[in-house]
């Protein structure tokens, strides 16, 4: 914290800087890797479940491939099929309802 109001006051020196740039050049391709894989693996399962190839879950690595990919499964014929209306059993039969007591005769 002391290093920070350091830097703020005096403003960074060129050594400083250099080393910042080093920093970020280390960090930076392992955020883009982090941040890909967080785009590009939903995309594969949907596209696998969509019966398209997961491969063209690879198109958000190109700039505008994911706006692509998007109107590709918005629009295309999906090759899976349909689940039958009848593909469950009927619900089981009800117990009777418990009819309420008679009142008394006289």
């Amino acid at each position: 914290m002391f290093n920070l109001a350091f830097l703020l006051q005096q403003g960074p020196s060129a050594d400083d800087i250099s080393h910042m740039v080093m920093a970020m050049m280390a960090i930076l391709p392992l955020i883009v890797l982090i941040i890909l894989a967080i785009v590009i693996v939903p995309f594969w399962f949907i596209c696998k479940k969509a019966g398209f190839s997961p491969w063209l879950s690879l198109l958000n690595i190109v700039p505008m491939g994911n706006l692509v990919l998007i109107y590709v499964l918005a629009f295309a014929q999906w090759k899976v099929v349909p689940v039958p209306q009848m593909a469950y059993p009927p619900y089981p039969p009800q117990p009777p309802y418990p009819q309420p007591p008679l009142p008394p005769q006289q």
